[in-house]
């Protein structure tokens, strides 16, 4: 626990820093004076500044954040100070409000980028370890571009009944069975018939965990009496059908690191749609719900992954892991939110578009109530979680 833990904020931090990297770069760049830049969140655990900055080590190791100068009065262009506190114009010139509407648009944007960035060179990585070749589970009729695509179909164990042989032999729900006896399985029907042949007698079954794609064999006995409503390995099963996508070509691998992570957020995106067409058509949040994680989700998923023994799945994994989030870190802190990015640059492009700032109350009411928002969400998201992770 402890382990999945560290390693779990050692990813998060290093996709917040990176991205709060980007916003503290492109400050310097433009001469806005960035006043602290900090790892993890407050109460600070210590700090040293050099220069004009306070670089700062906070209690909270959960990312970090870039402290611009006048950034909380952008709408406003003026800086409230005490009495005592007297501003320069060398240094109201060097807030950030004080600066024109595309470089604060471009310091802003930076953090995305940089995500972007970050997101392309770990799927290089991820894909030049695992040859360029990967599988996805396809939750919908999805088309993947700039790849070679092949669909083929798979069983999955949904259900393990207790006490009953397969789980005694420690199989689980969303195990995918790739082969019994040396035969491949590829329905359902042809799983069963072989079990059912093979009653009293050890099978092998060669399986992987649908989350980390790890490969493992066992053998089992099936049952020659199982009880009532149970099978022989006490197994439930369901069909799914799992994209193989493959780098082939010389173009194909120079842009796979771009283009498989648009490829997985086009797929996400798409996936979401479909469940909340259920949700609507079904009148209830349930099927959106189970498909969104948040902070102890993403952590126990961490955890399933470190308990993979062969140590180049474990890395795959992770790389993986941390490549989705950060891509996905970087869209929705685009989209349009208060109190994201996104937010902020929406009512930079109605400056520009108008000609003048937005009244500072009425962006920080809007960011304000984004933030209390978001904060709600997270809290129901994390509580669903915990329910999910103690069931």
């Amino acid at each position: 626990m402890i382990i999945t833990i560290i390693v779990f904020l050692l990813i998060l931090s290093l996709l917040v820093l990176i991205h709060e990297l980007g916003h503290f770069f492109m400050a310097k760049k433009f001469g806005i004076k960035v006043e602290e830049f900090g790892f993890g969140f407050p109460p600070r655990m210590f700090s040293k500044k050099i220069g004009e900055t306070i670089y700062s080590v906070n209690w909270l190791p959960i990312g970090g954040f870039v402290k611009l100068y006048g950034e909380d009065e952008a709408g406003g262009g003026k800086l409230v100070t005490s009495n005592k506190l007297q501003v320069t114009s060398r240094d109201k010139k060097r807030a950030f409000f004080a600066k024109s509407a595309w470089q604060r648009a471009t310091v802003i944007i930076a953090g995305v980028v940089m995500n972007v960035f970050l997101a392309a060179i770990i799927y290089y990585a991820f894909l030049g370890i695992s040859g360029f070749k990967t599988t996805l589970p396809l939750l919908s009729d999805y088309k993947f571009f700039g790849v070679n695509q092949t669909n083929i179909n798979e069983v999955v164990i949904s259900a393990v009944s207790k006490n009953s042989p397969a789980e005694k032999k420690g199989l689980k729900p969303l195990t995918k069975i790739i082969a019994v006896n040396g035969e491949q399985i590829k329905d359902s029907k042809r799983f069963i018939d072989i079990v059912s042949q093979n009653k009293g007698k050890e099978i092998e079954i060669v399986y992987s965990l649908l989350q980390t794609n790890e490969t493992r064999t066992t053998k089992v006995t099936p049952r020659v009496s199982p009880p009532k409503d149970e099978g022989a390995l006490g197994v439930g099963l369901f069909s799914l059908s799992s994209a193989v996508l493959n780098y082939q070509t010389p173009i194909q691998k120079v842009f796979s690191g771009i283009i498989h992570p648009v490829n997985l957020m086009g797929y996400n995106l798409n996936v979401m749609a479909q469940l909340v067409k259920v949700s609507v058509e079904k009148k209830t949040t349930e099927p959106l719900s189970q498909g969104i994680a948040g902070p102890v989700g993403i952590a126990s998923l961490t955890g399933s992954i470190l308990e993979i023994q062969n140590l180049k799945e474990k890395i795959l994994n992770l790389l993986n892991l941390a490549g989705i989030l950060s891509i996905s870190l970087a869209f929705f802190n685009i989209l349009p939110i208060p109190a994201l990015d996104g937010g902020r640059l929406f009512f930079i492009l109605i400056e520009a578009v108008i000609g003048k700032k937005v009244n500072q109350r009425i962006e920080s009411l809007i960011h304000t109530i984004g933030m209390i928002v978001l904060l709600g969400l997270m809290a129901l998201i994390t509580f669903k979680d915990i329910g999910r992770f103690f069931k």
